[in-house]
């Protein structure tokens, strides 16, 4: 939080940061788009499941950032309704949206 002379900025850069640090993704190319346009996303999807706590931190840490990312916003919340049973797929949408918002 920044006071300047014609209000007050908020930024959530270092959180950010931090964030890509912690899923090992500093060095990540960055894309146009936060959700990729023929991504079909289904629960019934027979594949790999990934850790739900590591895909519920990833999620709050997105809905976190939602507050000053309002682009990014459709998409967490439609990987957010997969909490229940985490894909590999869905977990990899979560990624794309944190390379978007680089």
């Amino acid at each position: 939080m920044k006071q300047l002379e014609h209000g007050t900025f908020l930024s959530q850069l270092k959180y950010y940061f931090d964030l890509l640090k912690k899923y090992k993704m500093e060095d990540c190319k960055e894309v146009a788009t936060p959700f990729a346009t023929n991504c079909l996303m289904d629960a019934d999807e027979v594949e790999q499941q990934v850790d739900s706590t590591k895909y519920r931190g990833l999620i709050g840490s997105l809905l976190y950032l939602n507050a000053s990312r309002p682009d990014i916003q459709f998409g967490v919340l439609l990987c957010a309704r997969f909490q229940s049973n985490p894909m590999e797929s869905i977990f990899k949408a979560e990624k794309r949206i944190l390379k978007h918002s680089k």
